[in-house]
């Protein structure tokens, strides 16, 4: 395989730290801040983060890999990838099946947006004193008042798209690669700048006890294979493989480094960030006095009532706001990335235009998530009380992210693929630790039945089809 790949009139990132920090970008999202510190508490505290780190390397890592691998060999979208690496003999329409799970992308951004608005709203409600006027009891009412106006909804989602796509309409490096360095350099100061400020909040050694401390009791009583599940999914999902959005990152580097270094590299980064978001949260619920939440009502509802009772709340809210908007804006560039270098290189389109028409679809696809919680709240397409932001991230999160994983999988390990040979030489290429080649049994046969498996129980728990 040839380098000179990299080199014509595709676009390439400028340096390795710009790779490393963008497609970091694209694992780390709100599921690090509001999900993992939760699941953690619940499920055996220190013993579920250990079962994390062990699913993270053996199910996650591999994947991850794969698909940096298919990206960085086929210098393409990843519909391109699938097109241009498959074996010649092959009769199974790769890139067809690949197109289905792109659409993620789309469907993804198609409600990512619209909550990235939500943390950008709530920075500018905090920044202007809004919250200064309310009780802390208010805050729950306030949340359900804000979702209830399709107008402000429109107003800050479509700010973040705005902001997502003048980054990439710069250019890849000029756009994206710079302000994504700035962002996630910003991201990781205020991380650690809230976190150490957590830590000396009253009773934040109860915080992290909750949250780090091995619990036993707390595993059993949720159920073994519960907390083993909720590891294995928590460790497969926060990396946002199987859809494409990890593969055009892979695209754009060199052949310098090998893959699984960098792997490790971006995992750890990911890794770091969840652990964190842990250390801010659990401290501060604990020394106000308030039960952890999950989901968007620990952001938006819990956590503001404590910014509310602290001194310089306000200051501290804005900050915390601006720190979660930070983490979604740079998730939304990676996976609006994808959607642009799919119009460059099968549409053969200009950035500029393929970046304007991507805007013009998520300006009009994000209209159904925020009409969800107004104008149609009546349609609730997953039963009683769920939405449609609900109907979507089970689209993706549920289906297309796995199956696309496991797609990924059989792609780069079966002949009528692009084979197991070809990809070992491609992720070994470059300085660095490689890819042992006496995992082939494992990635080729037990990695694909453990994602289906996967797959098939989040069915089951997320329909109530089996008591698990």
């Amino acid at each position: 395989m040839r380098d000179d790949l990299a080199h014509g009139t595709r676009e390439m990132l400028a340096s390795r730290l710009g790779f490393i920090l963008l497609t970091a970008g694209c694992s780390i999202g709100l599921g690090n801040v509001w999900r993992f510190p939760y699941i953690t508490g619940q499920y055996g505290g220190g013993f579920f983060v250990l079962m994390y780190l062990f699913f993270l390397i053996v199910l996650g890592f591999p994947v991850m890999v794969m698909e940096l691998s298919i990206g960085r060999g086929g210098r393409l979208d990843i519909v391109g990838c699938y097109k241009k690496l498959k074996s010649p003999d092959s009769k199974f329409p790769w890139e067809k099946a690949g197109m289905l799970f792109f659409t993620g992308n789309l469907i993804l951004l198609m409600f990512y947006s619209v909550v990235t608005g939500w943390l950008l709203a709530y920075s500018w409600f905090f920044a202007t004193g809004r919250f200064s006027s309310l009780k802390p009891e208010e805050c729950e009412a306030f949340f359900g008042s804000f979702l209830s106006s399709p107008g402000e909804g429109i107003l800050f989602t479509y700010i973040a798209v705005a902001v997502t796509m003048l980054i990439c309409f710069s250019g890849l490096k000029s756009g994206v690669e710079r302000v994504t360095k700035f962002m996630m350099g910003g991201l990781f100061l205020l991380l650690i700048a809230l976190a150490v400020q957590a830590l000396q909040l009253p009773r934040a050694g109860e915080g992290v006890e909750f949250f780090l401390l091995p619990d036993l009791k707390k595993m059993t009583d949720n159920g073994l294979w519960q907390s083993v599940h909720a590891a294995m999914t928590q460790a497969f999902f926060t990396l946002s493989l199987g859809i494409g959005s990890i593969a055009i990152c892979g695209s754009y580097i060199d052949r310098k480094q090998s893959l699984p270094q960098e792997a490790t590299i971006i995992i750890l980064l990911d890794t770091f960030v969840a652990v964190m978001a842990g250390l801010i949260i659990f401290p501060s619920c604990f020394a106000f006095g308030v039960a952890p939440g999950q989901g968007p009502s620990l952001i938006f509802i819990t956590l503001p009532k404590i910014f509310m009772t602290m001194s310089w709340g306000g200051l501290r809210g804005t900050v915390f706001f601006i720190f979660l908007s930070i983490a979604a804006l740079t998730t939304l560039v990676a996976v609006a990335e994808n959607l642009i270098a799919f119009g460059i290189d099968e549409l053969k389109l200009p950035r500029k235009k393929s970046t304007c028409i991507t805007a013009f679809l998520l300006f009009l696809c994000s209209l159904p998530c925020i009409f969800g919680f107004n104008l149609w709240q009546s349609f609730q397409p997953l039963g009683k009380g769920s939405s449609i932001l609900d109907l979507e991230d089970f689209i993706v999160s549920d289906n297309l992210l796995p199956l696309g994983a496991l797609m990924i999988t059989l792609f780069c390990t079966r002949k009528c693929g692009w084979g197991y040979r070809n990809f070992l030489t491609e992720a070994n290429a470059g300085i660095g630790f490689h890819f042992p080649h006496i995992m082939r049994i494992y990635i080729a046969y037990v990695l694909p039945v453990v994602i289906f498996l996967i797959w098939v129980i989040g069915l089951i728990k997320r329909f109530h089809l089996l008591d698990i």
